[in-house]
């Protein structure tokens, strides 16, 4: 693998990091800030509401900007965002500094996503897109455990100041590692936005919303059912989030391999069993054991349906694979905030701590049947999708399988 993947991966590293480190930092915030968990809980959906907003309108303004120095670009801004969340003197502030690091979250991973798969040959393509988000696996396991602790030891804001490092040696590796990469010879906004009406990409981006909000409803909720239900300590809360990251790296790396050889049967077959573990997972998080081995699954399972999704939007967009690409991302954390919501509302009637797992089976089964019929609808077309390239030398994305 070239080792411009290390960059973009290295990129999403910090990019995950940020994301998910704010649930564990969320008392200690509240705590300096004079405010309560829950209103503290909003800077993490402000991050959020940054992803879904700056992921079409980041990508659409930087249409015709080089996609090298539109990553460099995109990970200056997210450092900046960490910076003046590090350096934020209230709440007010520090809630506009997480909206500011979510904006080019979807854009980079469009864009990144892109740029991955030109860089390698048309039948591993997928495995370039999944190594990308392997860093944002391993944030899961490494970065927001250590950052957590971190901020819990030295304070909140030495999370986000390593953080705003993390970014600088991002765009240093971009700027040295990233070779450039030629423009579409359809490339604009007014291709990029044709492209995001085809509507395999969007039945693509439907799926998207759905099916990972099952993954949500329970990942939310994830560190209550465990000290309620399963009975573990809330130390160990730490160790169980790592665990689930651990499946998330494993989900992305059988995921990258299994989507080039067979696009669409991937997808269906991780929905489906994404739907089954969470089922399960209503009845082993009672046993100790069983609960964590459960996690890792989940975990796995869940993440295994990122790049099969992202792949297949890129393929049906065709001409201008950009903004379809960075759409996907404000699709993922709007299931981000669906499930969580769902999950809580399930919590909230008194279904009990475990029912998220059932609403969120519900949730992946609803994804399973959008990726089912958009397939079907599909069957009948002769119409190859294809990422045409601006060059002859650069690598296509083969027909959707």
């Amino acid at each position: 693998m070239p080792l411009a993947l290390l960059a973009l991966a290295i990129s999403a590293f910090g990019i995950g990091t940020t994301e998910f480190v704010m649930m564990g930092l969320l008392p200690n915030v509240a705590d300096d800030l004079g405010t309560s968990v829950p209103t503290a809980g909003y800077l993490v959906s402000a991050y959020a509401i940054g992803v879904v907003i700056g992921a079409p309108l980041l990508t659409a303004l930087g249409a015709r900007i080089p996609r090298k120095r539109m990553l460099v670009l995109l990970m200056g801004l997210f450092t900046v965002g960490n910076l003046a969340s590090a350096l934020a003197p209230s709440f007010g502030l520090l809630l506009a500094g997480r909206v500011l690091a979510g904006l080019p979250h979807g854009a980079f991973f469009g864009v990144g996503a892109v740029v991955a798969s030109r860089l390698v040959s048309e039948e591993r393509q997928a495995r370039a897109v999944a190594t990308m988000f392997l860093g944002l696996t391993i944030a899961n396991i490494v970065g927001v455990p250590v950052g957590t602790a971190l901020g819990q030891g030295l304070g909140w804001r030495a999370t986000f100041l390593v953080v705003t490092g993390i970014g600088v040696l991002a765009m240093a590796s971009l700027a040295r590692l990233v070779p450039q990469v030629p423009q579409d010879q359809h490339g604009g906004l007014a291709h990029e936005l044709r492209a995001l009406g085809n509507r395999q990409v969007l039945l693509g981006l439907l799926t998207a919303v759905f099916g990972f909000a099952g993954v949500f409803a329970v990942y939310s909720y994830l560190a209550s059912m465990v000290t309620e239900v399963t009975g573990f300590a809330e130390s160990s809360v730490t160790i169980v989030l790592a665990l689930f990251g651990i499946g998330m790296t494993l989900g992305a790396l059988v995921a990258g391999p299994l989507t080039d050889r067979a696009l669409r049967p991937t997808l269906y077959g991780s929905l489906t069993a994404l739907a089954v573990m969470l089922v399960v997972f209503n009845f082993t998080v009672h046993i100790k054991w069983a609960a964590l081995v459960s996690v890792v699954l989940l975990g796995a399972v869940g993440f295994m349906t990122t790049t099969p999704l992202q792949m297949l939007v890129m393929n049906k967009a065709k001409h201008a694979p950009t903004l379809a690409s960075a759409s996907n991302h404000s699709a993922f954390n709007l299931a981000n905030a669906g499930g969580a919501w769902v999950g809580g509302v399930a919590i909230s009637a008194g279904w009990g701590w475990t029912s998220p797992t059932l609403v969120g089976a519900v949730l992946a089964v609803v994804g399973l049947a959008i990726a089912a019929t958009a397939g079907l609808l599909d069957r009948g077309s002769s119409e190859k999708s294809r990422i045409v390239a601006g060059s002859d030398s650069v690598p296509t994305l083969s027909e959707v399988r």
